[in-house]
């Protein structure tokens, strides 16, 4: 097991610090950023890593790029808020902007991913009885296990995993939990005419990079259609390039009913998040039933523009796609005896640790962290790799050369 006691006494100053001062509610790795660039991030010693996490997908167009900070600073200077209680001249800008992007009616702008999932929960739910005709407080909707929307009351009440949901009841009704990538489990689900929505991640990201079989998505949706129950798909952490596509629903022709987004819609600088629906069930919520001071703010409309257009511009889902294949393809190539699984999507991707150990993926990150790149493993034994999408093919090689050292060390050392 690799020592985290050669800490700097700057990087302890500031853990110390934390620790005693800070909630105790996230183990992150010890390791102090200052600043980033790119693919890069640097902590308080200067030392440069690769970062593959990209803030779980937040800062997909890479740390602080030019022209979203450009962005940020020119209206940070102008005008940040106003709350929904005025009109902004960034609002309307911004609806038609988004709405376009992506093909729908109307969109609902808030703050944190988790807000977008309880924005799409309630749309759903007032679609249901507005127009589907639901009994009263009958409505029911559907939900995968293993998912990870957030932590909510309200969304840790349809988790399955025991550290979200333990001691925090009691828990909000309304939900089923069906399993993942099971078309037969939806079809049978599906024979309850309060369904109303059916919310999934196109791939599990916090569950280990967990992909669906081909078609599993396109069935969903089509069985969806079929029994009048909206398809909802949380796209916070799958979307906007990451995958190989603008959405990963896209590989499969599939529209989502609701669409939330998060994550890298400010690539990185704020929470910006968006639930986007056509008029039918976006329409169905009237004023003073939903909203938030910060969501659409003058700032976040600015910034979600030129993350999604600086996506579009370096065509960012196409070097994820084409880097996100060599990546696997050189993983797979080490032929470690203690990688069990390679799998992901473009540049959502994971490895399974196969070792005795319990710890084995921890230790395994905090050796990668010592030859500069940094990940975080997931439920025990997966660590994702999730660069920022601007990574090139020589920074690709460069840290599977990265990977394979830390194996070599970690394993055989």
């Amino acid at each position: 097991m690799l020592a985290t006691t050669n800490l700097s006494d700057k990087t302890s100053y500031f853990l110390d610090k934390e620790e005693r001062f800070g909630a105790h509610n996230y183990h992150p790795l010890p390791v102090v950023l200052s600043r980033g660039e790119g693919v890069y991030v640097w902590d308080v010693d200067d030392k440069r890593y690769y970062d593959f996490l990209s803030a779980y997908s937040a800062v997909n167009q890479g740390h602080c790029h030019p022209k979203i900070i450009a962005a940020f600073i020119e209206q940070a200077q102008r005008l940040t808020l106003v709350s929904r209680a005025f009109h902004s001249e960034l609002m309307g800008e911004y609806t038609e902007y988004i709405t376009k992007f992506f093909g729908y009616d109307k969109v609902l702008p808030m703050n944190t991913g988790v807000e977008g999932v309880e924005t799409a929960l309630k749309l759903a739910r007032k679609w249901g009885y507005m127009v589907k005709g639901v009994p009263e407080n009958k409505a029911k909707i559907l939900v995968c296990s293993e998912n990870f929307h957030g932590r909510t009351i309200t969304v840790i009440s349809f988790s399955t995993d025991p550290d979200s949901k333990k001691d925090f009841g009691p828990y909000t009704p309304g939900f089923e939990v069906i399993e993942y990538n099971n078309i037969a489990a939806l079809q049978a689900a599906l024979q309850d005419k309060n369904v109303v929505g059916f919310l999934v991640e196109p791939i599990q990201g916090e569950a280990g990079v967990v992909v669906p079989d081909e078609g599993y998505l396109s069935k969903a949706a089509a069985i969806c259609k079929d029994a009048n129950v909206l398809f909802i798909a949380d796209e916070i952490q799958t979307g906007l390039a990451r995958t190989g596509k603008m959405l990963a629903c896209d590989h499969e022709g599939v529209r989502p009913d609701i669409l939330i987004l998060g994550k890298a819609l400010s690539g990185g600088t704020m929470p910006v998040s968006a639930v986007l629906a056509d008029d039918e069930i976006m329409l169905c919520i009237k004023p003073g039933e939903h909203g938030s001071t910060y969501g659409g703010n003058p700032l976040a409309c600015k910034v979600a523009m030129a993350a999604l257009q600086v996506l579009k511009d370096e065509k960012m889902a196409e070097n994820a796609l084409l880097q996100g294949v060599y990546f696997r393809e050189q993983l797979l190539a080490l032929n470690h005896p203690h990688i069990s699984t390679v799998r992901g999507k473009g540049l959502l991707n994971a490895i399974v640790i196969d070792h005795p150990e319990k710890d084995a993926a921890w230790d395994l990150c905090l050796q990668l962290k010592e030859n500069g790149l940094l990940a975080k493993p997931t439920h025990g034994d997966k660590i994702r790799f999730a660069p920022p999408l601007v990574i090139t093919r020589a920074q690709v090689d460069e840290c599977i050369a990265i990977i394979k050292q830390s194996l070599e060390q970690h394993f055989n050392g």
